[in-house]
C-alpha cells in the first residue's frame, strides 16, 4: 500500500428515510451536482443511486435509497423498500433523514424499529428546518434521541444548505481508512443512459399531477454519438394502459413536447454537450410484474 493510499479514507453512507423527506435533494447538495431526481411526489427514487464526493483525502459514497414506508403492498413498492434496506446493510454508516414537519411519523418509527433489530445505529438529520418554528426542533430532537439508534443528531435544510457542511464534515470523519473506491473524477455510479431516463421521468412526475407517474417507466433505448460531438437519444415511455398514453402525450402532443424540451435542456447542462432527444410512448400492460424491468432498475423481483 502506498503512502498516499494509507492517508486516504473511503466508504459508503446510506441515507434512509420515509418517502419525500428530501434524500435526493440532500445527496445532490452533498455531491455538488445532480445525480438523483427530485420531485414533490413520494417514492420518486426507485433504485439505489450512489453519489460521490471527495473532501481532501476522503471519498464519501452516498447511497440514495427509495423511501421506506411500513405498509408497502405492491410488488414494486416491496422491491423498493427491500432495495433501501439492502443499501443500509451494505453501508459503512447510516444517515436517517427525518422531515421536521412530519416528525416521528409511523414510517420513521418503523425504520427505527428495524434499526434496533439489526443492531445498527444511525446518524440522524432533521431536514426542512426552514419550514417549522425553531421552538419545535428541540422537542423533536429529544424524541429522536432514544439511546438505541441515534449516534448524533443534526439539524439541516437540504434545500438551502443550512447545516449541511457540518453534516458533511462529520460523515467524512466516520469513513474507514483505505483507498478510494471510484475514480477521482466520477460523481456517480449511474450511467449517462440511466441518468437521461431518470431526468425524463422526473419531468413527467412534475407535469402529471395524478397517480399516473407511478404507472410509467422510462427506458433509454438508443444512444448514438454523432460526428459533431452531440448525442442522439431515443427514449420510450412505457405506460400500463391505453388511456395513460393519451395523458402522457397531452392535447395535440403538447405535454410530451414540453417534457422533451425540459429534459433535453437539463441533460445538455448536466452533460455539457448538445442533445437530440426523441420520446416515444408505448403501452406495456403489466410492466410492474415483468422481472426484466426490475433487473434494469437493480431491484429484486421476488423481494
Amino acid at each position: 500500500m502506498t503512502e498516499q493510499s494509507e492517508q486516504q479514507s473511503a466508504g459508503f453512507v446510506a441515507i434512509l428515510g420515509a418517502p419525500n423527506v428530501g434524500k435526493s435533494t440532500l445527496i445532490n447538495r452533498l455531491v455538488g451536482s445532480k445525480v438523483s431526481i427530485v420531485s414533490p411526489k413520494v417514492q420518486t427514487t426507485r433504485a439505489r443511486v450512489r453519489g460521490i464526493r471527495i473532501v481532501g483525502a476522503a471519498q464519501l459514497v452516498l447511497v440514495d435509497t427509495p423511501g421506506i414506508f411500513h405498509d408497502a403492498k405492491r410488488r414494486l413498492e416491496r422491491a423498493m423498500v427491500h432495495a433501501a434496506w439492502s443499501g443500509a446493510q451494505d453501508a459503512d454508516a447510516i444517515l436517517l433523514l427525518v422531515d421536521a414537519e412530519r416528525g416521528l411519523d409511523a414510517n420513521t418509527r418503523k425504520i427505527r424499529e428495524e434499526l434496533v433489530k439489526s443492531e445498527r445505529k444511525a446518524m440522524i438529520a432533521i431536514n426542512k428546518i426552514d419550514r417549522v418554528a425553531r421552538a419545535s426542533l428541540l422537542p423533536l430532537a429529544a424524541s429522536l434521541d432514544d439511546g438505541k439508534t441515534a449516534e448524533r443528531i443534526f439539524m439541516i435544510s437540504a434545500l438551502d444548505g443550512h447545516g449541511v457542511e457540518d453534516l458533511l464534515d462529520h460523515l467524512v470523519g466516520v469513513l474507514p481508512k483505505g483507498p478510494w473506491l471510484y475514480p477521482e473524477d466520477q460523481l456517480s455510479d449511474i450511467s449517462d443512459r440511466m441518468l437521461a431516463a431518470e431526468i425524463t421521468r422526473e419531468k413527467l412526475f412534475l407535469q402529471l399531477h395524478q397517480e399516473l407517474p407511478y404507472s410509467l417507466t422510462v427506458e433509454t433505448e438508443g444512444w448514438r454519438e454523432l460526428k459533431d460531438g452531440s448525442v442522439r437519444i431515443e427514449q420510450v415511455i412505457y405506460v400500463s394502459r391505453t388511456t395513460h398514453k393519451a395523458m402522457v402525450l397531452g392535447k395535440g402532443g403538447q405535454r410530451i413536447k414540453s417534457v422533451g424540451q425540459e429534459s433535453r435542456l437539463e441533460l445538455e447542462t448536466l452533460l455539457e454537450r448538445k442533445m437530440h432527444l426523441f420520446l416515444f410512448v408505448k403501452v406495456r400492460e403489466g410492466w410492474h410484474d415483468d422481472p426484466e424491468r426490475y433487473r434494469d432498475l437493480g431491484l429484486e423481483f421476488n423481494s
